[in-house]
């Protein structure tokens, strides 16, 4: 094979790589284990301080990716046997100090009913003509859903419930705390004839356990967003600038699409919660931005039994050891997305952060990079390696921790770093490209739900906006790059669990590429 031959095979092969991995910029099946494995995917992890006090941050782990929400009967209830894990490092080591782990029991209140959800108004019995053995007049339907127990929950039959378990220490020393137990999970909006008023029924999933905590957990709208589409095709966005770069005015737009968000219309399954920062700093305290105390690292994990046992009698459930083996975690939104090659996806996904040092090199000569760079034929510069300005996302170091020395940078690990001090920000100032618009409360200082993380990753990492300036660097495309998609497609909350409600099952709908969706045309080409 000729040498021009070789090296544009491997091109291609490089680029389909990447071209995986940024697609899913958020953690929607990029691995191969998760692909097979979606209810073990972690979509999305999400660590700020509540928009609506400052004294307490919200910690949010998404996972099962792409849910159509009419696709029924069961629709998509978390499994009981995933070990559902929260975990955040308050002494900058990359082990975890705090840990809120969930667990979900499943229960089949009508076994007879042939779907998890039945109701319609006031219930309905059966009509004057009804057969034998049903009699006239013998309640047929139930009530509409409108409560989680009691009455109206009547038609609630796939119903789960689930334990918070506070986790301190790691290890065999670990202390472990029962915080709740028999919490009601909300259900998929099944839709208006079912659940009429979703938002109220959601709304009481929102549960106090005291000492300022609350949690939530169920199927919510994913708060992601990206133009996946163009993403697949090459690359082949839509902007008129140059491929992947956005214009001045399309940039500076955080309300507007130009593209079709391909994850609008998609629900998944989220659990939240808000706690006290002095519940999560090393000391129990509060600490102003420059200390270093004031910093946590956080990410989220999820877990199977390492041995599960079948019976051969259909009605016996199978039979599950009490330890657990790590599936899947996330930190950041771009590590395993943007960084780590697939073939060593999984080996990544089952580690701890405190042993990310063996990937280290993946970081330090990006393939992305040299992808955008050869697409916009070297119109848009990258930097040499090694590609040190990256340190930042992956170490315990300013801007994000200011007062950090070197002594508290800790391990190379991918971990969400948040500084509880910085205030949030008001959500009339509130940018969707975070740090690097001065929106100091945003990704990567932590990650909001609105934080445009497919933008930040690509100028980040591909743009090399940290490394800036360095030769052929124009703040005009490495500055700018970005997929068009600016927002998500329904409103987010103010506050908790800030994310927005379910999508109906019967009325969602999806926004196709050359239709209106986007607050304006999303062009073909």
């Amino acid at each position: 094979m000729k040498s021009n031959t070789i090296i544009a095979a491997l091109t291609t092969a490089a680029l389909l790589i990447t071209l995986s991995s940024l697609a899913y910029a958020a953690s929607h099946r990029e691995a191969p284990l998760t692909a097979l494995d979606e209810k073990a995917d972690i979509t999305d992890f999400f660590a700020f301080v509540s928009y609506d006090d400052a004294t307490k941050v919200t910690l949010i782990l998404s996972v099962d990716p792409l849910l159509e929400p009419g696709n029924g009967p069961n629709y998509f209830p978390f499994d009981p046997e995933i070990l559902y894990a929260i975990r955040i490092d308050n002494d900058k080591d990359a082990i975890e100090d705090v840990t809120f782990e969930v667990q979900f029991q499943t229960e089949i209140r009508a076994p007879n009913v042939f779907t998890g959800f039945v109701g319609t108004d006031g219930g309905i019995a059966a009509p004057e003509n009804s057969p034998a053995p049903v009699a006239s007049g013998t309640p047929l339907i139930p009530p509409a859903i409108t409560t989680l127990e009691g009455p109206g929950s009547e038609g609630l039959s796939l119903r789960q419930t689930y334990t918070v378990t506070l986790v301190k220490g790691s290890g065999r020393g670990a202390s472990r705390t029962k915080l709740a137990t028999g919490l009601i999970a909300v259900p998929s909006n099944v839709g208006p004839r079912t659940m009429p008023d979703y938002d109220s029924l959601a709304i009481q999933g929102i549960h106090n356990l005291g000492g300022g905590v609350q949690v939530f957990a169920g199927t919510v709208e994913d708060p992601f967003y990206i133009d996946l589409g163009a993403a697949f095709d090459t690359f082949n966005f839509r902007e008129s600038v140059a491929p992947g770069v956005l214009s001045a005015a399309q940039d500076a737009n955080d309300n507007l699409n130009f593209a079709p968000d391909e994850v609008a219309g998609y629900n998944v399954n989220v659990i939240a919660i808000e706690v006290p920062i002095t519940l999560l700093t090393a000391d129990g305290a509060l600490h102003a931005a420059n200390e270093p105390e004031a910093v946590i690292g956080t990410w989220g994990t999820t877990s199977r039994p390492r041995v599960k046992v079948y019976s051969t009698r259909p009605r016996q459930e199978a039979l599950t050891s009490r330890s657990f083996v790590q599936i899947q975690r996330m930190g950041n939104p771009l590590i395993n997305e943007l960084i780590i090659g697939t073939g060593f996806k999984n080996e990544w996904s089952r580690s701890a952060p405190a042993n990310d040092d063996q990937f280290a090199d993946f970081a330090l000569d990006p393939l992305l990079a040299r992808v955008f760079n050869a697409l916009t034929e070297g119109a848009l510069a990258i930097p040499a390696p090694p590609r040190t300005d990256l340190l930042p996302l992956v170490q315990y170091m300013a801007p994000i921790c200011p007062g950090c020395t070197k002594a508290d940078t800790g391990p190379i690990a991918d971990l969400l770093r948040l500084n509880t001090a910085i205030p949030p920000t008001a959500a009339a100032n509130r940018s969707r490209l975070g740090f690097l618009a001065d929106d100091t409360a945003g990704f990567p200082n932590g990650r909001r739900v609105s934080d445009d993380v497919t933008d930040i990753a690509a100028r980040v990492v591909a743009g090399g906006v940290l490394a800036a300036p360095f030769p052929g660097y124009d703040p005009e495309v490495n500055g700018r790059l970005g997929d068009g998609v600016n927002s998500n497609d329904t409103a987010y909350q103010e506050t908790f669990p800030y994310v927005g409600f379910a999508q109906s099952g019967r009325n969602s709908r999806h926004i196709d590429p050359n239709e209106m969706g986007c607050d304006g045309i999303c062009p073909e080409d």
